[in-house]
């Protein structure tokens, strides 16, 4: 919702204000962080801590009360749902519909069923748009967003595990905190970048990618360009873009890093090691070949034992630490691969006379 009430709210300065929005992701880490590491000294439990979520919930609830929500360009003009969807289309809903289809088959058990419900989806889309292709250019965005739930989410998610395992718990915190501090001073120097510098949403979103794929190996600017192209269905298609970017983080990016994890760790260990250190189950990610893990339980035993440890639990802890070295490099081909893939929209754009926003009557 947010999103695309911003992008509403500001339809002359998207860019500047979405990253203004974004920022408050980052800023919420380091207050959490502090808070938590303060609380946690105080005595304060998890449940205690989260209970805190409740008092930016409240002021939410009085700022919010009695107010009224502008409608979207798209709306405004009239434009019935069908419309809107029609930039989406079959493309775009094949991509949502693919991942809740995986997420439905998890919590249901039955891989049959997600599937079933993910083909009703795009039956019903294509319905209402009465049977629309979609564009290109926006199927291709909902594609590399999952990209970037994976990267973004799913490495937030597992980042603090592997840097327990790397850093001191001391170094860990202030590493997190540290890296957020950036992410949110950067979030406000997108107005200067696309302004002064010249370099477009597009343009920054490639620079982006490029960093975080160096960063990773050395260790949101889309909703824009959905708002700025798609006038038609801005509101609804950065709705479908954020779902699939959360949905990307929980079904392709967090265990996605948990299965390259476990297979880098089994890797750097001798097969005898392995074998009577593994888990009850195989790690197993997609479509991707079941590898042995190591045991949770016999790996905290191999941590907690430090010096004192038997050989093979020290190869234990060792081979633990390379797999997360060797996960995190592996990790950073995901923003490699979306750099190439704004690259190419780059080009595509510079091809019609450049990135500019598009009027919603020009989509009629």
């Amino acid at each position: 919702v947010a999103n695309p009430l911003v992008a509403t709210v500001f339809p002359q300065n998207r860019t500047h204000y979405l990253n203004i929005l974004h920022a408050s992701w980052p800023l919420g880490m380091v207050v959490g962080a502090v808070a938590s590491y303060a609380l946690g000294h105080l005595g304060f439990g998890w449940k205690g801590q989260l209970a805190f979520y409740l008092v930016p919930t409240a002021a939410y609830a009085i700022m919010f009360m009695g107010q009224s929500f502008p409608k979207s360009e798209a709306a405004a003009k009239g434009t019935s749902f069908g419309d809107m969807l029609k930039d989406v289309g079959i493309l775009g809903a094949a991509v949502a519909s693919y991942l809740i289809a995986i997420f439905l088959g998890n919590v249901i058990g039955n891989p049959n069923i997600g599937y079933i419900v993910g083909g009703l989806i795009m039956v019903a889309v294509g319905v209402l748009t009465r049977f629309s292709i979609g564009s290109i250019i926006l199927f291709i965005l909902f594609v590399t967003h999952a990209l970037v739930g994976a990267v973004e989410l799913g490495t937030d998610g597992w980042i603090e595990a592997i840097t327990g395992n790397l850093f001191t718990a001391d170094q860990g915190k202030i590493l997190f905190i540290w890296t957020s501090l950036i992410m949110f001073a950067l979030r406000f120097c997108t107005e200067f970048i696309e302004k002064k510098l010249g370099i477009s949403p597009i343009g920054l979103l490639l620079l982006s990618s490029a960093l975080a794929f160096v960063g990773l190996q050395l260790a949101s600017g889309m909703t824009s360009v959905v708002g700025d192209r798609f006038p038609r269905s801005g509101a609804v298609a950065m709705s479908i873009m954020g779902g699939i970017g959360m949905l990307s983080a929980g079904l392709l990016g967090g265990p996605g890093l948990g299965y390259a994890k476990d297979r880098f760790t089994a890797e750097n260990l001798p097969a005898q090691i392995v074998e009577a250190n593994k888990a009850e189950k195989p790690s197993t990610f997609l479509f991707l070949k079941p590898v042995t893990a190591v045991d949770g339980a016999k790996l905290e035993a191999a941590k907690k034992a430090g010096d004192q440890g038997t050989i093979e639990q020290k190869k234990i802890v060792w081979a633990n630490q390379q797999g997360d070295r060797a996960t995190l490099k592996a990790d950073s081909y995901i923003p490699l691969t979306m750099a190439g893939i704004y690259l190419l929209l780059l080009l595509y754009f510079k091809s019609i006379g450049g990135y500019r926003a598009v009027k919603i009557e020009e989509q009629s």
